[in-house]
């Protein structure tokens, strides 16, 4: 029962606490996205990650033909 009550999520930090240990997703502003491991984290939530792997992704358009063209960078 006890175990039950611990893994419930009653504060959207409770869903954080339960993603400890995990590898997490995060999508920033500038469409900038980060996976990791998760680590630590505080009530600000500030993150700990590990094995950090980070996307960003810019669109440009092409003069001529007017086309989105889409480049992702690691």
């Amino acid at each position: 029962m006890a175990e039950e009550e611990a893994a419930t999520v009653k504060e959207p930090l409770d869903l954080i606490k339960l993603s400890l240990d995990e590898r997490i997703y995060v999508k920033m502003r500038g469409e900038r996205e980060i996976r990791g491991k998760l680590h630590a984290y505080d009530q600000h939530l500030n993150m700990i990650l590990g094995d950090v792997e980070e996307t960003i992704t810019t669109v440009e358009i092409d003069d001529e033909t007017y086309e989105k063209i889409i480049k992702d960078c690691d």
